[in-house]
């Protein structure tokens, strides 16, 4: 997962009247190649133009980037990360021992309640791992990491009790299901921070509020460091370059 993040460079563009055109070719043919492409024009001024590309080649993904770097944009920020599944999830002996104690199931009903739990689990993990980004109005996207200094060094915790506050935290996040769509994705040794956390919603009040609520879970409070924040309004690639200046109406150049 590549988010990309630039500023229109006014002069360039005034001296290349074809770049968003270029633009508009490394898009539909990233899309072309089985990858998905997000493009939002960025609110506020540390960027212009976002990109979020997802898919499984990094070099084609490498071969996009420069095919943007060819138009008439400078970089202003960029982050790669990959999809995967959390260490913390909950493994077929957590929910067995869950249904037990907590439900009181046991015999065929305890098995029939670990299938359907199973198949819940499947779809779960194929989401994680191959995304496929809804349509929403919105994007947000932050990298984070977890402190590592005394009294709050989140890796000198017992997996155990990572693991009971990391469910915790989860429970808030589930709680915006059907308004936010949150894909966590890692980069330790790929990048700066250690996740990236891609947020698409159709309310900004909603994007606002997941991340508040969340910061007050010990989690967060305790455990969490932020990098900067992106926010955009999702658009067609032809409507973003128009909204930045770099086409007109309907996405001529």
């Amino acid at each position: 997962m590549l988010h990309l993040y630039y500023r229109v460079d006014r002069a360039r563009a005034e001296r290349e009247p074809q770049g968003a055109k270029r633009i508009l070719d490394a898009v539909e043919a990233l899309k072309a190649d089985g990858h998905q492409v997000i493009t939002s024009a960025v609110l506020g001024q540390k960027a212009d133009l976002g990109f979020v590309a997802i898919g499984p080649d990094l070099a084609r993904l490498h071969r996009f980037q420069q095919e943007l770097a060819a138009a008439a944009l400078a970089p202003a920020w960029s982050y790669l990360s990959l999809t995967e599944l959390s260490e913390y999830t909950s493994t077929e002996a957590d929910e067995r021992e869950r249904l037990s104690t907590v439900e009181g199931l046991t015999g065929d009903d305890m098995e029939a309640a670990l299938a359907a739990w199973s198949g819940r689990m499947s779809l779960y993990a194929e989401n994680r791992l191959h995304p496929v980004l809804p349509e929403k109005r919105l994007l947000c996207f932050y990298p984070m990491s977890k402190r590592r200094s005394a009294p709050d060094n989140w890796y000198a915790l017992p997996f155990d009790e990572r693991k009971r506050l990391m469910g915790g935290h989860a429970r808030v996040g589930r709680t915006y299901a059907g308004r936010v769509l949150q894909l966590i994705t890692g980069s330790t040794g790929l990048d700066d921070w250690e996740w990236g956390v891609t947020l698409l919603a159709d309310d900004a009040v909603a994007l606002k509020e997941i991340v508040a609520e969340m910061r007050y879970d010990e989690v967060s409070a305790r455990y969490a460091e932020f990098g900067p924040f992106f926010t955009g309004l999702v658009l067609e690639a032809s409507d973003a370059l128009y909204r930045v200046g770099l086409s007109d109406p309907g996405g001529s150049t």
